[in-house]
Parts: structure tokens; sequence; C-alpha cells
């Protein structure tokens, strides 16, 4: 019998969103046009590779086709690999009533938009996907959510478990994301952060790193 040798790497890809109604500077398109750099300053860990790094506008129905193209090219790009291993996406937005972070456990088929997105839609009572059915329809991560918390809270970072993501454009693309990552055999994650008024940025990078290292450790 021969040995089964290194375990294959965990490819993570991430996305922000840009500004949108209330928000001028959305911190999470901070975090990820910055978070190849400070992982590079803070060290990879084993078995980790920071893959694609994306701005989304924050737009529902109009921003489909640029959301589905940047999902689709991590498969393409992981199915192009020899040692093709686990494939996480972490979709990061902002809260900006929050006071911590918060993973998203899931989300709901269910547009209902309080304003406008960035291109003028919306919605109400809609459903994100109506061949799913109703706007009921949940969709979960297949992500451990709990045990990611709870390491992360174990580092000392403000931190809880959510199973609400609203009903705005964060939702909405985790639930096309969610859909995505069952039919392609890939895991999505969602993470709400606060505004750097609350949570400094320096704390919200490492908040980020220290996310992907507990995702290559547990996932």
């Amino acid at each position: 019998m021969g040995s089964e040798g290194p375990a294959p790497a965990v490819t993570i890809h991430v996305t922000g969103f840009k500004k949108f109604h209330g928000v001028a500077e959305n911190p999470t398109e901070t975090i990820v046009n910055n978070l190849q750099d400070f992982m590079k300053k803070r060290g990879f860990p084993k078995g980790l590779i920071l893959g694609s790094c994306s701005i989304l506008e924050t737009a529902g129905q109009g921003a489909l086709a640029p959301l589905y193209q940047t999902l689709q090219s991590a498969v393409i790009r992981e199915g192009t690999m020899s040692n093709s291993g686990r494939v996480i996406w972490i979709h990061f937005g902002v809260n900006s009533g929050a006071t911590r972070f918060a993973l998203e456990h899931q989300a709901v088929n269910e547009a209902t938009f309080r304003c406008p997105d960035e291109m003028g839609w919306k919605p109400q009572k809609i459903p994100i996907v109506p061949s799913d059915g109703a706007i009921s329809r949940i969709r979960e991560s297949s992500l451990p959510v709990e045990d990611i918390t709870k390491a992360l809270a174990k580092m000392g970072y403000e931190v809880m478990t959510s199973d609400d993501a609203g009903r705005f454009v964060c939702n909405y693309v985790y639930y096309h994301s969610l859909r995505f990552a069952e039919q392609n055999g890939i895991k999505s994650l969602f993470v709400h952060v606060p505004l750097f008024l609350t949570i400094d940025k320096e704390t919200q990078m490492q908040f980020a790193a220290s996310l992907m290292e507990v995702l290559a450790s547990l996932c």
C-alpha cells in the first residue's frame, strides 16, 4: 500500500462590495483589495492558497452576469490544476449597524430591498431563483459555521453566528453563491463586518486573515 501523500490545498476566493446607499466607503472593498499583500506580509499558512480577490457591484439582478463570471472563473481555474483541492468562497459584506463580525449560516430565496440597489432595482417579496420555489426556501452553508465562529472567538474576535443575512444584496449574492457551490461541489460562506468606525481596519484585516487560517485548518 502506498502513502496517501499530502492533503490537497484549500483555495479560498474572496469578494467584497463597492459603495451603496448610506455607505460611501465600503470596508469590504478595502479588505479585499488589500488582502493579498496583507497575507504575503503575514505569511501564508501551509495548505492555504488565496485565489481571486474580486469587488462586486452592490446590485442584485443587474450584477448577476459578472457574479457568475467570477464564480465560474474559480471552477475553471481549479479544473485546470492537476491537484485541484478544496475550494471555498468567502463573500464579505458590511452591516453598518453591527458591532461585531457575523458568519452567516444561511440565505433565503427572497429579495426585498429596503432601498434601490446601485443599478436602481428595488424588488419586493420576489424569489431570487424562481425555479427554487417559494421565498421561504433556505439554502445553508455546508461549512461548519459554528465551529469556525468558536475558533475565531477563542482568538479574541467579537464574532457571532447569524441565521439572517437580511433580504438585500448580501443575501441575494449569498443565495446564488450557495446554489452555485452545491452544483459545483465547492463551499461558500458570507461574512458581515462592521464599519471601520466600529472595528478598525487593522483588526478587520487580521480577522479576515484569521478566518482563512481557520478555514484551512478545519476544512
